[in-house]
């Protein structure tokens, strides 16, 4: 319990640092330099304002100068970094290649919070969520394992993205030949269409680092049940509402299929 208490502490102080990547990263901001301030009235914040969890609760909400709401993401990104870290230690204990686990776990969590909310994700924390799985590993062979895996996802998601895309945009074109007369048959003007982002690519090799081949794949599959409520609540709303951030996804499958990735290699061996 000592082991777990611990783990869900610093996992709460990297939820507080993780809420300033996520507010300052897509504005262009740096992260390290000026001190932490509060959104609406701008004035820098004391130390006793920053406590992880417990300062969002005394102070209800509330920012202490202009008593502004502050938002609930601040308490429930830091919680979440303290479960993630707890959970994870839970299954190795206090260890080096836990912490980098936990890690690019958390980096996820920050490319799945700002895909949601900006529709983007950040080349910067996709190579770093990359980087600590790789080098989440005990030994030098784990660690080229786990880049092997990388390349491998995301050599996979590259050869998919341009399939479906060739096949989406020859959809479009092919359509649009019976609309051709004399006047325009020379023109083309059919837009490429992406079926997925780079972004995609790079959460992939993060997840091909983490959960190897098969497990790799068995979170594909997880990441679009989860998918498919909310594909099928959007089917008829506009186009800007159809474009659901599939990042938040992938992630969460990534998580739940690496924690319980014994029972799940074990089904695989026993039914494949």
């Amino acid at each position: 319990m000592m082991e777990l208490g611990i783990a869900f502490v610093i996992g709460l102080l990297f939820g507080s640092f993780l809420n300033v990547v996520i507010l300052r990263i897509p504005k262009g901001e740096s992260v390290v330099f000026d001190a932490s301030h509060c959104t609406s009235c701008g004035t820098k914040l004391k130390p006793w304002h920053n406590i992880p969890l417990f300062s969002w609760l005394f102070l209800q909400g509330k920012c202490a100068y202009c008593a502004s709401k502050i938002s609930i993401q601040y308490p429930l990104i830091e919680l979440l970094g303290g479960i993630i870290f707890a959970l994870i230690a839970h299954k190795f204990g206090l260890v080096l290649p836990a912490f980098f686990i936990a890690l690019s776990f958390l980096m996820l969590l920050a490319l799945s919070v700002i895909d949601i909310k900006y529709k983007m994700i950040p080349d910067s924390l996709n190579l770093l969520a990359i980087l600590f799985a790789i080098i989440g590993a005990w030994n030098i062979h784990g660690v080229m394992t786990n880049l092997e895996n990388a390349l491998l996802f995301a050599g996979g998601f590259t050869l998919l993205r341009f399939a479906l895309s060739y096949y989406l945009t020859s959809s479009v074109y092919k359509a649009g030949l019976k609309t051709k007369t004399s006047w325009n048959k020379h023109y083309d003007r059919t837009p490429f269409i992406e079926a997925m982002g780079e972004g995609d690519i790079m959460v992939a090799a993060t997840m091909g680092a983490l959960l190897g081949i098969k497990l790799g794949l068995v979170a594909i599959f997880l990441s679009a049940l989860l998918a498919l409520p909310v594909m099928l609540f959007v089917l008829n709303k506009s186009k800007e509402q159809q474009r659901v951030p599939y990042v938040p996804f992938l992630a969460l499958a990534t998580f739940i299929v690496y924690m319980y990735d014994s029972p799940i290699l074990a089904y695989i061996g026993a039914n494949y």
